[in-house]
């Protein structure tokens, strides 16, 4: 007797999404069940296609299948569909799905970096990204994404947005670029991260990344009251200054109530790369103890590589300029683990709406 689509759901309804912690039918993931005697095929659709689980999952459900009684063949295409956090928007953000900031406790930790290749990363595995650089004062994407001496481009009264790498962004860099210093104040840094986010024609994205400044500053007070933020990432140090800053940040996030995605530790350790030895530099594992007390993800550790710093200053991201290097490797799998938590954030229920009596 044929199989039924019901069978073959039944089978499918052990495979866990280790991250949602439901099933893959109850989530809606498993569409297009075909059946032609002994072979059977399935799309698995994906919350992200940068999913860090999404092999796992494909093993699992098509052992499932050829588990089933009369089934020698089976078919698992995975496919993606990035669910969106934002509220309803008619600006120019009306087509991004989720925005996240990315913050540090204070300068030269190398957020503007792991912002830099966590974007490209994740424009790797097919996803639509874009880059805000929200550095009014120090703007550096436009270097680390090759396109230091551009200016600005407009259509009508929208910025246009530029694109490498797979990734469109956008900078302050462009209004003043070479060595140009921007001599504004606080009103005017406003003005200018609203005129960048709200008017610049991003089109369709599935992912946002702004990449902050340092610190707590009218930037990020801006932020947080024009836009619905998906979540916001920490980026630190394994010092304890530096994680002693970057809480601030962490609260300052809190008490806006932006949910934090999660935590990265950069600079995390030095591997020679004459004899392979690993020198904890500045300590180790601060940031994942943090994380731990804190109740908050923590997304994974960036190893100390001057390749980082040499790749960014060509304009090339690591995760390009030597992909196979273990830098690269930490961006991938860090984008991997943040695309999972705005996934998760996207199946959490909305909060419910406070109703002043």
């Amino acid at each position: 007797m044929a199989l039924a689509e019901r069978d073959i759901l039944d089978a499918l309804r052990h495979i866990q999404d280790p991250d949602l912690h439901r099933d893959i039918v109850s989530l809606g993931f498993v569409r297009n069940v075909r059946v032609d005697g002994d072979k059977v095929a399935i799309d698995v659709n994906l919350t992200t296609p940068a999913c860090p689980v999404k092999d796992q999952l494909r093993d699992q459900a098509r052992q499932a299948l050829l588990g089933l009684p009369g089934i020698r063949e089976a078919s698992v295409n995975m496919t993606s569909e990035v669910r969106s956090t934002a509220a309803p928007d008619r600006t120019a953000l009306a087509g991004v799905r989720n925005l996240v900031a990315v913050g540090s406790g204070k300068g030269g930790v190398g957020k503007s970096t792991v912002a830099v290749n966590l974007a490209v990363a994740l424009a790797g595995t097919g996803a639509r990204v874009g880059l805000l650089d929200g550095d009014i004062y120090g703007p550096t994407i436009p270097i680390m994404m090759g396109m230091q001496e551009e200016g600005v481009q407009a259509a009508g009264d929208r910025l246009v947005p530029y694109e490498a790498h797979g990734v469109r962004f956008m900078s302050m860099g462009f209004m003043a670029p070479g060595d140009q210093p921007l001599i504004w104040r606080g009103p005017m840094a406003h003005k200018a991260l609203q005129q960048t986010l709200l008017g610049t024609e991003w089109g369709e994205l599935d992912y946002l990344l702004i990449d902050l400044p340092p610190g707590t500053g009218d930037v990020h007070l801006t932020l947080v009251q024009t836009v619905a933020l998906t979540g916001a990432v920490i980026v630190s140090t394994p010092q304890d200054v530096g994680l002693t800053i970057s809480r601030k940040t962490l609260r300052m996030f809190q008490q806006t109530r932006v949910p934090i995605l999660g935590l990265i530790e950069n600079m995390s350790y030095y591997v020679c790369p004459h004899c392979g030895e690993r020198d904890d530099i500045f300590g180790h594992g601060g940031t994942a103890q943090a994380s731990r007390l804190l109740d908050i993800p923590f997304l994974g550790e960036i190893p100390l590589d001057g390749g980082i710093r040499e790749f960014a200053d060509r304009g090339t991201p690591m995760v390009l300029g030597r992909p196979d290097s273990p830098a690269a490797k930490a961006y991938r799998d860090i984008a991997g683990q943040l695309a999972a938590q705005v996934s998760i954030r996207a199946f959490q229920p909305a909060a419910p709406a406070i109703v002043e009596e």
